[in-house]
């Protein structure tokens, strides 16, 4: 009882440390994006404070009233606080007591203020809300408290955690969302057909959200505002992944990255060939050196596909395109020294050696998140008396449905939080050997045996092919035990039942 206790308090602290620096990345994302947005707003405010002072003026002609408008919205963690918008509406009761949305040709707009709500300069002082932390540039659109009380708790809980936004994908979007509401019961068709697809949007937008994806939105809200190009759509895909955030996070992360582990490479290179002779570079020299070298690279790695790589949860294949793409540079580096730069010529020795050192550094940061476990893991387990990293699995079954199970838990968002331990199965032929990676430990006679000696936590039933009496036998053995037992869905066999071709249909 005391040994379950204990393993459950570390499992439960491994699982607190990942949430842990979930926490801190969540709060240095933040403090980038409240950074962003207090510096923007404020020079928005100072550059644009003209056109609101000839905006102002034009309110003033067109009708009596105030200058702006303060509608109150739902904001962050449902904290209610007055939005600030150009009046664009007749100084009336109607205006104030009327529905909180406007249809096509409301009768409460004013010449002057439709012209406003077209153009979306009505929206600009929200600039204020943003610097005195009541908004952000991008996030959800602010709403009325009457229908924020509409919303499931689900998604309320979630749209309200983040500062709402001056502009959204959902804004641009519906950014004529005035003119599809006409008729008497516009508002019911809001409620029905436009509401829950801004819901999704601002939803898809909290789970994704990015600095890149960001200054996207910024970009496509300018371009939607522009009269020639009011009426261009654009497409989901763009709004969250747009040319701004595929260059950051396919271009110039990685970039940065290469230029770096290549600045390394030439620099140690350069270190062991000035033992034998002197190359005449210099650090000037190794920065620009590095710098079209790095070039070179994410070019020639961008013609293979590179790029696109999500590399946290890629195949270990990739390696010969890395080592390849550095073959390829360095052929290219040493045609270009022939040609172009007879000043300084490179040895061949010293390309081959920084062009090993790059295929090291390529490889060892993108396949870092397991490097680095893998290492971990590996040194705690040499050490004695000392318990692995995560809880420990036991895999029951070294076959296709095992191979499954270890490749599912890599791919967890908590794989870190577990340590397999390796696999039972009932083939003599496969004891003494390795899976994936991991060790056979023995049968599945020993499960009880093997639970007890390396406390085992969770087991993976994962046998593809097995009958019911084994398969009841195995599992009442794991169940026996004090670990947790998950049943893998047979998905392997799923994928192997050949499809059923239509029959012929017989002439009549």
């Amino acid at each position: 009882m005391e040994k379950s206790n204990n393993q459950e308090n570390r499992i439960m602290d491994n699982r607190e440390d990942i949430r842990f620096l979930q926490r801190i990345k969540l709060h240095f994302r933040a403090f980038n994006k409240r950074a962003f947005d207090i510096i923007a707003s404020a020079i928005g405010l100072i550059l644009l404070s003209p056109l609101f002072a000839l905006i102002a003026i034009g309110i003033k002609n067109d009708s009596k009233g105030p200058i702006y408008f303060r509608a109150k919205r739902v904001g962050r963690n449902g904290k209610l606080f007055k939005m600030l918008k150009f009046r664009t509406m007749y100084e009336t009761p109607d205006s104030c007591n009327g529905p909180p949305l406007t249809s096509n040709n409301d009768d409460r707009v004013t010449p002057y203020g439709q012209w406003l709500r077209r153009t979306k300069l009505n929206e600009l002082p929200q600039l204020w809300n943003v610097l005195i932390g009541d908004m952000s540039l991008v996030g959800p659109r602010p709403e009325d408290l009457d229908f924020v009380n509409k919303w499931p708790d689900q998604v309320r809980e979630k749209v309200l955690s983040v500062r709402p936004g001056m502009t959204s994908p959902a804004s641009i979007i519906y950014r004529d969302e005035e003119k599809q509401l006409d008729g008497i019961n516009f508002l019911d068709d809001y409620l029905k057909n436009i509401m829950p697809d801004k819901m999704r949007l601002d939803l898809l937008y909290v789970d994704t959200y990015s600095f890149a994806a960001d200054l996207d939105v910024i970009f496509m809200t300018l371009i939607a505002v522009v009269p020639l190009l009011r009426k261009v759509k654009f497409k989901e895909k763009t709004l969250f992944s747009g040319p701004m955030y595929g260059f950051y996070s396919q271009h110039l992360t990685w970039f940065l990255l290469d230029f770096f582990v290549t600045f390394f490479a030439v620099g140690i290179a350069g270190l062991v060939w000035r033992t034998t002779q002197v190359i005449n570079l210099g650090l000037d020299r190794s920065v620009i050196l590095a710098f079209i070298i790095a070039l070179i690279f994410s070019i020639i790695s961008t013609f293979f596909g590179l790029h696109r790589i999500v590399w946290r949860y890629a195949s270990s294949v990739l390696v010969i395109d890395v080592a390849l793409s550095v073959v390829l540079t360095a052929l290219v580096v040493i045609l270009g020294n022939r040609l172009f730069f007879k000043a300084i010529i490179l040895p061949f020795d010293f390309i081959l050696n920084y062009s090993l050192l790059m295929i090291i550094g390529l490889i060892g940061i993108r396949y870092r998140d397991r490097l680095i476990t893998g290492v971990a893991n590996r040194w705690v387990n040499l050490r004695k008396n000392q318990k692995p990293l995560g809880e420990r699995v036991l895999v029951v079954g070294a076959g296709a449905g095992g191979e499954l199970s270890v490749w599912l838990l890599h791919k967890s968002e908590f794989s870190s939080a577990f340590h397999i331990e390796g696999f039972v199965d009932d083939d003599y032929r496969k004891q003494n050997s390795q899976m994936a990676g991991y060790p056979i430990l023995g049968t599945t006679k020993e499960v009880p045996y093997l639970v007890e000696k390396l406390h085992i936590g969770l087991i993976l039933f994962s046998i593809s092919k097995i009958s019911h009496t084994n398969r009841d036998r195995i599992l009442r053995l794991c169940q026996q035990t004090q670990a947790r037992v998950i049943v893998i869905p047979d998905l392997i066999e799923i994928l192997k039942m050949p499809e059923v071709e239509p029959q012929e249909k017989e002439s009549s």
